[in-house]
């Protein structure tokens, strides 16, 4: 790739610059991609064009290299950065036009856990894909969940831990919603380095993603389900 500082972004076509732009989130730039992203709204570029064509689909490629290990979490973090940026941008504008939305997400780590990586990159990773994403935060009992699903109106529940002392926590959040006779409302999605597939099947989740590329796969395809079982 030419060096940064003999591109002008604005001199390239809109191929050009589409493919630029998923350069520039590769390495994290953030003021190129807003830079961009204003050139194609500039453009006529809809707003929804420009988020899944220029920043989805170059954040797609960003998830499939970290899933790999060819991306690293710095790295991940820094080109979800230079997403924020561009979103930052596009979300007003998608709002006027009222432009399909992939789902809505709420997400928070359980009761008596603080630690918040993990959950910090699956949020990035959930909008980098076109979620709109609703981050409670850390330590979160049953009632924060449940009171931001309602008030959200979400599609997708996400729980993270990373103590095995607080993993059991998931359960009662879901056992909770069962009571409530909510459960089936939402998606439910547990995350967190000491779980795995079979603890996310004991508890009731819709499922256990192992990372953030995951998640966002697993996401996808559940919303994609439920929207075609809605439907029919």
């Amino acid at each position: 790739m030419a060096d940064e500082d003999d591109i002008i972004l604005s001199e390239l076509d809109d191929e050009e610059l589409v493919q630029q732009m998923h350069d520039d989130l590769y390495d994290g730039l953030k003021e190129e991609i807003e830079e961009a992203v204003n050139i194609l709204i500039d453009r006529g570029w809809t707003p929804y064009d420009v988020l899944t064509k220029a920043l989805v689909a170059g954040m797609t490629v960003v998830g499939n290299d970290f899933r790999d290990g060819i991306l690293f979490v710095p790295e991940v973090l820094l080109a979800a950065n230079a997403m924020k940026g561009g979103m930052a941008i596009l979300k007003p504008l998608l709002a006027e036009t009222g432009a399909p939305r992939m789902g809505k997400m709420v997400i928070g780590t359980v009761k008596g856990d603080i630690h918040d990586i993990g959950k910090n990159l699956v949020a990035m990773m959930m909008e980098g894909a076109g979620f709109e994403v609703v981050d409670i935060g850390i330590n979160n009992p049953v009632e924060n969940y449940l009171d931001a699903l309602d008030r959200e109106q979400a599609d997708i529940l996400g729980m993270s831990a990373l103590l095995t002392t607080t993993m059991p926590y998931m359960k009662v959040v879901i056992d909770t919603m069962k009571e409530k006779g909510i459960r089936d409302d939402y998606i439910v999605l547990v995350g967190g380095a000491p779980l795995n597939e079979e603890f996310g099947r004991a508890i009731g989740a819709d499922a256990y993603c192992r990372d953030a590329a995951v998640t966002v796969e697993m996401a996808k395809a559940m919303v994609a389900r439920k929207h075609n079982q809605m439907n029919a």
